[in-house]
């Protein structure tokens, strides 16, 4: 079966040192389940570059799509094998540019040789060189511009075979999924909570996620809201465990107990315990939130110091010292945007107050808080957990 060559290079992977077979395996996997709707795909490691097949009938944007999209992956190059010999080389090198012509109206090129193979004969330049030459040989159309061509034609001449190709896909980088342990987001529907949790699953972290309705004044509309962005999420980290906790009865009793004011950061208080205990129970090692600093008032660094006092689990803040700006257009980027603006409101629109406290005490929180029966509603609130497993 005739397939299409494409190489796949990591990140940091390569930095790995001592760990580096353990990161490259993790990653080789990762992408072999990324292709595996592509039947008879081939996926494997040498010298250094991940060697991707694919039979000729996947088309190149879904492989290049597929490929980029997991994490580790720093770039994606369609390609052409050669054999080790000058003439073979050049010859393939015309046959590619001719292909480019059919479909673009270029006119000049220049080509970038690496000689990753020092016991090649022919160096860099001299490669570079005959190569052009065949090619414009080959291509009369063409001329040499090596400061500005309309195309840069590469040629990479490594152990085993010489590899010609010209574009550099840009993939997300980072690290292999599940690389670094199992973390919990508290997902909300906004554009901030899908973002962070997109970030750190780059890191190499494992996600589950926990969100939390107050039905019936939040609308089942607004649940499937967040269902989509973990399904779309889905596309980068694979299938997500998603736990659903009704807050309102934790609500009800914050209002009609507590000082208005306090409202919302004793909420956040309730739902960082709650997502402490479910986190413990599925194996995580951290909680995730989409806080920004200083963004509203529950997140002035008051605010978040009075909130992470009640859990003893690490809590990892990606999106903490980001513009709101740079937020939304990462969001853009990964396509959640769309999906998070969307008209549907979150628990967190509930019983809001009119002048929330922005730098609260301790003191006077855990004050408020006595008057409420903290353990008994949190342990209702976790045996109220419903799951709900989002696939890709």
């Amino acid at each position: 079966m005739k397939k299409n060559l494409y190489i796949v290079r990591c990140g940091e992977v390569a930095l790995k040192g001592m760990n580096k077979p353990y990161f490259e395996r993790i990653l080789l996997e990762r992408v072999k389940k990324a292709l595996e709707s592509c039947e008879d795909a081939e996926v494997k490691w040498v010298d250094g570059l991940m060697f991707v097949r694919v039979p000729v009938s996947v088309s190149e944007d879904e492989v290049i799509e597929k490929c980029v999209r997991v994490f580790g992956v720093a770039s994606v190059s369609p390609a052409v094998q050669a054999s080790k010999d000058m003439d073979e080389i050049g010859r393939l090198a015309a046959n590619y540019m001719n292909d480019v012509l059919k479909s673009e109206d270029i006119r000049t090129f220049k080509i970038k040789a690496k000689r990753a193979d020092k016991t090649f004969p022919v160096e860099s330049p001299e490669i570079a060189r005959q190569v052009g030459g065949m090619v414009l040989k080959g291509c009369k159309v063409l001329s040499v511009d090596v400061h500005r061509p309309d195309v840069t034609l590469n040629v990479d001449v490594r152990k085993e075979a010489a590899y010609i190709f010209r574009d550099k896909v840009k993939g997300f980088g980072g690290l292999p999924l599940g690389t670094n342990g199992k973390g919990m987001i508290l997902m909300s529907g906004g554009i901030d909570s899908p973002v962070a949790a997109f970030m750190m699953a780059k890191r190499g972290m494992s996600i589950e996620a926990v969100h939390f309705h107050s039905y019936p004044y939040t609308s089942q509309r607004a649940q499937e809201k967040v269902e989509d962005l973990v399904r779309l999420l889905t596309g980068y980290m694979g299938t997500v465990k998603m736990h659903v906790i009704n807050l309102l009865p934790i609500q009800e009793e914050i209002v009609k107990n507590c000082p208005e004011d306090e409202t919302t950061l004793l909420v956040r208080r309730f739902m960082m315990r709650i997502a402490e205990k479910i986190a413990e129970k599925s194996g995580c090692m951290m909680l995730i939130t989409g806080e920004n600093l200083g963004q509203v008032a529950s997140q002035t660094a008051e605010a978040l110091v009075v909130t992470d006092s009640v859990v003893d689990m690490p809590v990892m803040r990606p999106l903490i010292a980001m513009d709101k700006v740079d937020i939304m257009d990462k969001a853009r980027e990964i396509g959640t945007y769309d999906i998070s603006i969307q008209p549907y409101e979150d628990c967190c629109t509930v019983f809001l107050p009119k002048h929330p406290v922005t730098k609260p005490k301790i003191a006077r929180i855990e004050k408020s808080e006595s008057v409420l029966d903290v353990d008994a509603l949190v342990k209702s609130a976790v045996e109220s957990d419903k799951i709900v497993v989002i696939q890709p």
